[in-house]
C-alpha cells in the first residue's frame, strides 16, 4: 500500500482498472485481501467524505409559493388592484386582489410535487453494508463505505457503491436503474480487455444502486458518493435549470404588451380628460385608472390556469399524468420526440415468434406471456403434437432456464415472470407445444448448472433422465454451433457438414437482420463417455460443453405495441420527429423502428454510445439532420442528443423510466416517465407520467396540448372582445366633455371580466381536439399568441359589434324616458337603469360571441351548439349573475344598477342573435369568397387561425 490516495484513485488508474488481473487490483487501490485498517477508513472518509449524495440546496418551499404571485402578469394584478385602492374604489381593488391570490395558490398546489428528484435517488440506496475490515467481516452503515473497501454481497442485496469485482459465484446483477434495460446482467471477475465498451457494460464492474440478481461476490470500492456513475447522474440532474415553457414565455410577452398598451391608453385619456372636459386632476385620474382596468384582462390569467388545469384532467382520462401545468401547452409545441424502445414502443414481453429445427422453419403465433394465445405452426397449419425433432428443442430450452411464469392472481390480471424475459419466453414457447416445467422437471430432474457468463455466452444445465445424464445448453449460436459434431434431423442424430452449419449461421443472420434475438440449443448424453467425472462438482464447462448435438434455434422479439405504428403515422403527419435512443443493440434497434415506421430510408445512421462519445457537438448536430438512432448510450450521452436538439431550436419530449434517463428528463422540454415500470426517480424528474407505458399516449397528449393552445387562442379572443365595448363608453364621455355621463361603471368592468365571461371562457378553454389538429406541423416558436390578425378581429369586428349594441341600448333606455328632448341624467335611478342596460348590452352580446369564437370559418350550425357542455353552463352562469345584479337591491350601490322592464329587455334580447347572425355571414364569405389552395389547406388553418 506505498501509493497515495490521490494516486490510486486517480482518473488515469480507475479508466484501466477493469483491464486488471485480480491480484493487481488490491494493490492499484491500496487495499489488501484483509481489508482496511480502521485507521486507513478515518482517513478515506477525511479525504473522500461520506458515501451520500450531496442535494444541491434548492430554492425554498416559501420561495416557490411566493413566485405564483410575482410573475409579470401577477404583478400586473396587483398594480391594478393598488389603482383600485388609489381611485377610492376599494371594493375594486380588493375583488382584484382576491383573484391573483386564489390563482396563485391554484397554481402552487397543481406543481407542489414537481423537483423532488434528489430525494427519490437517495431512496434507492440501501442503509447497510457488509464489508471486511481489520480481518473480519462486519455491517456498517452505507454512507462509511470508502473507497478501498472490501464488501461482500449476496443475492438480493442492492450494492451500495460502483466497485471492481474480485471474487465471484454465479453473479448476475439487475442494473435496470442505470440502463433501462430489465433482464439481469451476468458478472465476472476476469480482466476485459476490450475498448468497445461503456462503464456500465464492463462486467466485472458492479454499480451503486443496482441489486444482485443471483450469486454471490466479493469486490473493492473505487467509488462512493457523487463519483459514482448513480451520484453523477444526481449531479446532472441537479445542476440542469428549469427553463420557462413556450406557454410562460408567450404569457410574458403578452402581459408586456397588454401592460405598455393599457397604461398608454390611461395616460393619452388622462391627458385628454383635462385638455377636452377640464376635468379636475384627481377626476382625471380616477378616469384614466378606469381605462387601464377596462383594459387590462383581469380574467385572463385565472381562465388561462383554469384551461391548463381542465386539460391535465382530460391528458389524465388518456393515460397521461401531468405534473406542471404549463407542460401542457408545451406538448402542443413539440418538434421532436425522443423514445426508449423497450416497453414504450414495444410490450416489454419476449415471445418465440420463430424456430428452426432440422431444415424446417416454424412460426408461433401469440404475443405475450399467456401459453393459452398461440400456436406453433408449419405452413400455416398447427404441428403434429408429436414431433420430436421440436419436442426436444423446446424441452431441452425450457429445461436450460431459472425463470419462472407467474398466473393471473390477486396481484396481477396477467401473466407475469420471475427471471430472464428472454427465459421466460422460452417457457411459454414449451407449453404452447403442450409442454408443462412441472412435467419437464419431474422426468428430466436438474442435477447440476454451468452459469451463464459473458465470455462463453452461453449456459448449461445437467439432467438425470432414466439412467443417462444429459446436458443442455443454450446461448448465442455461434457460440453453441462451433461446439457442435451432430444435428438431430427427424429423431436421429447425423454428423454436421459445412454445408450445414453455413445454412444454420444464414438462418441466424437472417433472423438477426429482421431485429429478432436467436438463441441455439444443444444437447450432450454424458453416459459412458470417457473423462467425464462421476461427481457432479467436478463439472466444468470445458468438460461438458464439447462434442454437442444441435437441436435448432429459437428466434423471440419483443413485439410493437399494436397502436404504435398509428402513432407514429400520426406524429410524421403533425410535423413531429421520432428519434429511438436505447441500450438495445443496433440491429434489434432498426428492425423494431422499421417496423413501426420510424425509420423509412434504406440507410440510416445508427450511432453507439462509443461513438458518440467521440463526436463534436456540430458532429453531433449535422447527424441529427437525418434519420439516425441511438443504440448502447450511456446517461449522460442521451442529456447530449437532448442539449443538441435544442441548440437547434427543437421543442423535445424524452421518455424515459430508469435512474439514467432522469437527467435527460430533467433537460427536455417534456420530460415523460413511465408509471408503470419507471423508477421513482425517472417520474419525480419527469414533467408527465404515462400510467400506461404506451407511446400512442403520448401522441395523444400532444394532440391535447395543441388543442389547450388553440383554446387559449380562442378565449383570448373572446376576452378581449368585451374590452373595447367597455372601453367605447368611457370615449363617448370623455368626448362629449361629460355632456354624455359614464355609461359603464368601473365595477361594471370588473364584473364582466371576472364575473359573466369567467365561465364561458373556460368553456372555450374546454374544446376538444378538431379534427385535422394533428396534420399540421408544429407552431412556431416565431408566432405570438396575440397576433394582429386575433386582435383586430377580438377589438375591431366583434369589440365594434359590442360597443355599437352597448351604446345603442345606453341611448334607448335614455329615448325612452324623454332624451333627446331632456339632457341625459347623471345620477338617479334613471342613469342607474342605462348603465344597467350598458352592462346587460355587452354580458348578452358576449353571449352570441362566445357561440362565434368556437371557430373562426366553420359555421356554429355545423359545429353544433350542444357539442361543449360547458359553454351553455357559462351561458346560464352568465345569465343568472346578470340577473342578480340587476334585481338584487344590496347589490345596486355596489355595482350602480337598477331593475330593468319588459321593453327594456324587449330591445336587449336580440342582441345575441345579431352578434352571432352577423359573424355567420363573414364566416360565409371567409368560406366561399377567399381563394384556398385546397378544403385540406382551410382545414388546417382553420386550427392556428382560430
Amino acid at each position: 500500500m506505498s501509493k497515495t490516495l490521490k494516486q490510486a484513485f486517480s482518473p488515469d488508474v480507475l479508466s484501466d482498472l477493469q483491464k486488471l488481473p485480480v491480484k493487481e487490483v488490491y494493490s492499484a487501490l491500496n487495499t489488501g485481501e484483509k481489508g482496511l485498517l480502521k485507521s486507513e477508513v478515518t482517513t478515506r472518509i477525511h479525504q473522500f467524505g461520506k458515501n451520500a449524495l450531496q442535494e444541491k440546496k434548492g430554492q425554498p418551499l416559501i420561495f416557490k409559493f411566493l413566485s405564483n404571485f410575482t410573475h409579470f402578469m401577477a404583478i400586473l394584478l396587483w398594480c391594478a388592484g393598488l389603482v383600485g385602492f388609489i381611485a377610492q374604489l376599494p371594493e375594486l381593488g380588493i375583488a382584484i386582489w382576491m383573484v391573483n391570490i386564489i390563482n396563485g395558490a391554484f397554481s402552487f398546489w397543481q406543481e407542489f410535487r414537481a423537483g423532488k428528484a434528489t430525494e427519490a435517488l437517495k431512496k434507492l440506496l440501501p442503509d447497510y453494508a457488509r464489508v471486511v475490515r481489520d480481518g473480519e467481516e462486519q455491517k456498517i452503515l452505507a454512507e462509511d463505505l470508502v473507497p478501498g473497501d472490501l464488501i461482500l454481497l449476496g443475492e438480493g442485496d442492492r450494492i451500495s457503491a460502483d466497485a471492481r469485482l474480485v471474487e465471484d459465484n454465479d453473479l448476475s446483477v439487475n442494473q435496470s436503474t442505470l440502463t433501462g434495460e430489465s433482464h439481469p446482467v451476468h458478472k465476472s471477475k476476469d480482466e476485459v480487455i476490450r475498448d468497445d465498451l461503456s462503464r456500465s457494460e464492463q462486467p466485472n464492474m458492479i454499480f451503486a444502486g443496482t441489486n444482485v440478481a443471483a450469486g454471490t461476490c466479493k469486490a473493492i470500492v473505487y467509488a462512493t458518493g457523487m463519483n459514482t456513475e448513480f451520484g453523477k447522474i444526481a449531479g446532472l440532474t441537479q445542476t440542469l435549470k428549469e427553463e420557462l415553457s413556450p406557454l410562460q414565455k408567450e404569457m410574458n410577452k403578452l402581459t408586456r404588451t397588454v401592460s405598455i398598451l393599457a397604461i398608454s391608453i390611461g395616460v393619452v385619456f388622462f391627458l385628454l380628460s383635462i385638455v377636452l372636459v377640464g376635468t379636475e386632476l384627481a377626476v382625471a385620474f380616477i378616469f384614466a385608472m378606469g381605462m387601464i382596468v377596462a383594459f387590462i384582462p383581469e380574467g385572463l390569467l385565472p381562465t388561462v390556469t383554469l384551461s391548463l388545469a381542465m386539460g391535465v384532467q382530460r391528458m389524465a382520462k388518456r393515460n397521461a399524468l401531468i405534473k406542471r401545468l404549463s407542460a401542457v401547452e408545451t406538448l402542443g409545441c413539440t418538434t421532436v420526440i425522443c423514445t426508449d424502445k423497450t416497453g414504450t414502443l414495444t410490450q416489454n414481453e419476449m415471445t418465440v415468434s420463430n424456430i428452426w429445427i432440422g431444415g424446417k422453419s416454424l412460426d408461433v403465433t401469440g404475443v405475450g406471456y399467456d401459453p393459452s394465445e398461440g400456436k406453433i405452426l408449419e405452413n400455416g397449419h398447427p404441428v403434429a403434437s408429436e414431433t420430436p425433432d421440436l419436442s426436444r428443442l423446446l424441452g431441452a430450452a425450457a429445461l436450460c432456464c431459472n425463470a419462472h411464469l407467474v398466473p393471473p392472481g390477486p396481484e396481477s390480471s396477467r401473466f407475469t415472470v420471475l427471471g430472464d424475459p428472454t427465459e421466460a419466453a422460452l417457457l411459454v414457447a414449451a407449453q404452447k407445444y403442450g409442454l408443462t416445467p412441472e412435467d419437464l422437471n419431474k422426468k428430466e430432474l436438474r442435477l447440476r448448472e454451468l452459469p451463464f457468463d459473458s465470455v462463453r455466452k452461453r449456459m448449461t444445465t445437467i439432467h438425470q433422465v432414466s439412467n443417462d445424464r444429459i446436458a443442455f445448453t443454450k446461448g448465442a449460436p455461434k457460440e453453441v454451433l462451433e461446439l457442435c459434431t451432430h444435428i438431430k434431423v427427424n429423431g436421429t442424430s447425423m454428423e454436421m457438414d459445412g454445408k450445414t452449419r453455413a445454412e444454420i449461421m444464414e438462418i441466424n443472420d437472417r433472423y438477426a437482420r429482421n431485429g429478432l434475438r436467436v438463441l441455439a440449443v444443444a444437447s450432450r448424453n454424458l453416459k459412458g463417455i470417457t473423462g467425464i467425472p462421476q461427481s457432479l462438482s467436478q463439472y466444468t464447462p470445458e468438460l461438458i460443453e464439447q462434442e454437442l448435438t444441435f437441436l435448432g434455434l429459437i428466434a423471440m422479439v419483443d413485439p410493437p405495441r399494436p397502436e404504435v405504428s398509428e402513432a407514429v403515422k400520426k406524429c410524421h403527419r403533425a410535423g413531429i420527429r421520432i428519434i429511438m435512443i436505447t441500450g438495445d443493440y443496433g440491429l434489434t434497434a432498426e428492425s423494431i423502428a422499421r417496423r413501426i415506421g420510424i425509420i423509412k430510408g434504406e440507410h440510416p445512421r445508427i450511432i453507439t454510445g462509443i461513438e458518440l462519445g467521440k463526436m463534436q457537438p456540430e458532429e453531433l448536430k449535422n447527424a441529427l439532420e437525418g434519420e439516425v438512432l441511438f443504440a448502447r448510450v450511456a446517461p449522460e450521452q442521451k442529456l447530449q442528443v437532448v442539449t443538441a436538439l435544442q441548440e437547434m431550436k427543437h421543442i423535445v419530449a424524452v421518455t424515459g423510466d430508469g435512474v439514467n434517463d432522469s437527467p435527460a428528463l430533467k433537460k427536455a422540454d417534456i420530460g415523460v416517465a413511465m408509471g408503470l415500470s419507471g423508477t421513482d426517480v425517472a417520474k419525480e424528474a419527469a414533467d408527465m407520467i404515462l400510467t400506461d407505458d404506451n407511446f400512442a399516449s403520448i401522441v395523444n397528449a400532444v394532440e391535447e396540448g395543441r388543442a389547450v393552445y388553440n383554446n387559449i387562442r380562442k378565449f383570448a379572443v373572446y376576452i378581449f372582445n368585451s374590452n373595447m365595448a367597455e372601453a367605447v363608453p368611457m370615449i363617448f364621455y370623455l368626448f362629449s366633455r361629460g355632456t354624455i355621463p359614464l355609461p359603464l361603471t368601473i365595477m361594471q368592468v370588473l364584473c364582466i371580466d371576472l364575473g359573466t365571461d369567467m365561465v364561458p371562457a373556460m368553456g372555450l378553454g374546454a374544446e376538444s381536439p378538431e379534427p385535422g389538429i394533428m396534420d399540421i406541423p408544429p407552431r412556431s416558436q416565431k408566432e405570438s399568441l396575440l397576433t394582429k390578425k386575433l386582435l383586430s378581429r377580438a377589438l375591431l369586428w366583434y369589440g365594434s359589434m359590442e360597443a355599437i349594441a352597448c351604446m345603442a341600448a345606453f341611448f334607448y333606455l335614455n329615448w325612452l324616458n324623454g332624451w333627446p328632448g331632456t339632457p341625459l341624467p347623471g345620477t338617479g335611478t334613471i342613469y342607474r337603469m342605462a348603465t344597467t342596460m350598458t352592462f346587460a348590452a355587452i354580458v348578452l352580446a358576449q353571449v352570441g360571441a362566445v357561440f362565434a369564437c368556437r371557430t373562426e370559418r366553420v359555421s356554429i350550425f355545423k359545429t353544433g351548439f350542444h357539442t361543449n357542455k360547458l359553454i351553455l353552463v357559462g351561458i346560464v352562469v352568465e345569465l343568472i349573475l346578470l340577473s342578480l345584479i340587476t334585481y338584487l337591491p344590496f347589490l345596486h350601490n355596489l355595482f350602480n344598477t337598477a331593475p330593468l322592464g319588459l321593453k327594456e329587455w324587449a330591445f336587449l334580447i336580440w342582441i345575441p342573435f345579431a352578434v352571432l347572425l352577423i359573424d355567420e355571414i363573414r364566416k360565409f364569405f371567409l368560406r366561399n369568397l377567399r381563394p384556398r389552395k385546397s378544403k385540406g389547406n382551410y382545414e388546417k388553418k382553420e386550427m392556428y387561425n382560430s
